[in-house]
């Protein structure tokens, strides 16, 4: 890898600037250094710490829980056991998000087997059946 300008990273990692600067005034990346022109420049490490932090967004951890992993990865070794644990949370909240879009896809699947089957026209209400009140 080499030092690249804002504008290469932006195209390398397929990410806008506007993002790459946010993620920078949040504390999601570390401070990017600046040429004396003013420019940022994004050197391997800085790359590097971009890929991870590009990869975990794609594996659909949040903002908010990958600038805390963020600061304890900067902390160190020390803090392994929290950086797991982050992420353990972070797989459960993904798993209730799937166990209820499995039941919303379920339930249109149905919606739409009424319509096929033409039992739409009966006019019953599945209210209770689809449970609607327990979500």
């Amino acid at each position: 890898m080499a030092e690249l300008t804002i504008t290469e990273v932006s195209n390398k990692y397929h990410i806008k600037p506007d993002t790459l600067r946010y993620y920078e005034r949040i504390g999601l990346i570390p401070k990017v250094p600046r040429r004396p022109n003013g420019n940022r420049y994004y050197n391997d490490g800085l790359q590097g710490w971009l890929e991870m932090i590009i990869c975990l967004r794609h594996s659909g951890v949040s903002v908010e829980a990958l600038v805390d992993y963020a600061h304890l990865l900067e902390q160190g070794d020390a803090t392994l056991d929290a950086r797991e644990e982050l992420l353990k949370e972070q797989l459960e909240l993904l798993e209730e998000k799937r166990a209820n879009l499995d039941r919303s896809i379920k339930r249109l699947q149905h919606k739409i087997s009424l319509y096929e089957t033409g039992e739409i026209k009966k006019g019953k209400s599945y209210f209770e059946e689809y449970k609607i009140l327990d979500d």
